[in-house]
């Protein structure tokens, strides 16, 4: 009895003791370790003003195609008014009545290319088929096939048709001389199959073999291709008229074409012409680099002899974009311009919605 009433009393005197004991080391455990963080903080608010600027960034965002489309269109009637004044002013260009290539239409085309282009011009000259230069490719259609040629650019020497004592050329062609008062011209007489072309290669090759045989020695010793004189020279050179028929050309006066990124550059030195550079082509034609160019619009055609084929007159009338094609672009981005700005007010609503 007295054994276990003292083992009792250990008992409670040892739980005591713990108990004790437990405060000073939770005090010297609090102390070594560090403080617990504080609670993060909350965020600062956003400063006033800032919200409403995002949004209207975010609207002028959405909204951006709709105007650049609604630009786009406006931009479409703009050029279609632009188209139809132009083409109008070829086509009254056009109804005009022919002026005859003389010595005073000459010197004013020389003077103001512009000023006579898109007029009919008709000339009568001797061709200098040995000058000539192809254009192209170019594809025509022909009862519905479609096959490749080329233009062909020749050179046209007018004949003098009265004398005139104050000044005249006088033009070296084709081993002859001749007299001439009106400057040379570049005709663009019209289109020709893909043989023509390999045709006059093949007599080039010809009188180049023969030329390199036989030196030809022009007077003077000078090598132009042609020459003003004035007044009536002190030594003239044998004049030899042509025998042949003069040829009557009845062509409109245009300018260069603008070409894509697409199209190579022309090489004069190999023969290769991908499109019309007037003052490269006369060079090296011998020209001067101001010669005038015509695109030959005769409807008489020989149905013996059909090529080369003149242009149609209609087809300078023409442009790649014509205005009702305008009027197609400005509907459609119009047209867009409404989708996409409806679309923009749909998402601006749902947002308002979601808040």
């Amino acid at each position: 009895m007295a054994a276990s009433l003292s083992k009792h009393l250990r008992l409670r005197l040892r739980g005591s003791g713990e108990q004790r004991l437990l405060p000073s080391r939770a005090s010297t455990s609090n102390a070594s370790s560090p403080a617990p963080p504080p609670p993060p903080s909350a965020a600062a608010p956003p400063p006033l003003g800032a919200g409403k600027d995002a949004s209207a960034w975010s609207k002028l965002f959405l909204f951006a195609p709709g105007a650049i489309t609604f630009g786009l269109g406006t931009w479409q009637l703009f050029r279609r008014q632009e188209k139809i004044e132009m083409l109008d002013y070829r086509t009254r260009r056009l109804d005009m009545e022919p002026v005859a290539w003389n010595e005073a239409t000459s010197s004013a085309a020389l003077r103001d290319p512009d000023a006579l282009e898109f007029r009919k011009i008709v000339c009568e000259g001797d061709f200098d088929e040995e000058k000539s230069v192809f254009v192209g490719p170019r594809s025509r259609s022909i009862s519905g096939v479609t096959e490749n040629g080329y233009y062909v650019i020749t050179p046209l020497i007018p004949r003098s048709t009265e004398p005139s004592r104050y000044s005249y050329v006088v033009i070296y062609l084709s081993e002859k001389w001749f007299v001439s008062l009106q400057s040379p011209i570049l005709v663009n007489r019209g289109w020709v199959p893909r043989g023509w072309r390999d045709k006059n290669i093949k007599v080039h090759q010809i009188l180049d073999e023969a030329s390199e045989s036989k030196a030809v020695k022009q007077p003077d010793g000078k090598s132009s291709w042609w020459k003003f004189w004035s007044n009536e020279p002190k030594s003239s050179p044998e004049i030899e008229k042509p025998r042949e028929p003069p040829v009557r050309v009845t062509g409109v006066i245009r300018g260069s074409e603008k070409p894509s990124i697409f199209v190579p550059a022309n090489e004069p030195s190999s023969g290769q012409w991908f499109y019309v550079d007037v003052p490269m082509i006369a060079h090296a034609c011998g020209l001067p680099e101001n010669t005038v160019y015509i695109e030959d619009t005769n409807e008489d055609v020989s149905p013996t002899n059909p090529y080369p084929v003149p242009k149609d007159v209609n087809t300078l009338i023409r442009h790649s974009v014509m205005p009702e094609d305008h009027l197609k672009y400005t509907f459609t981005w119009y047209t867009l311009s409404a989708a996409v700005t409806y679309m923009a007010s749909k998402r601006i609503k749902a947002k308002k919605v979601r808040l």
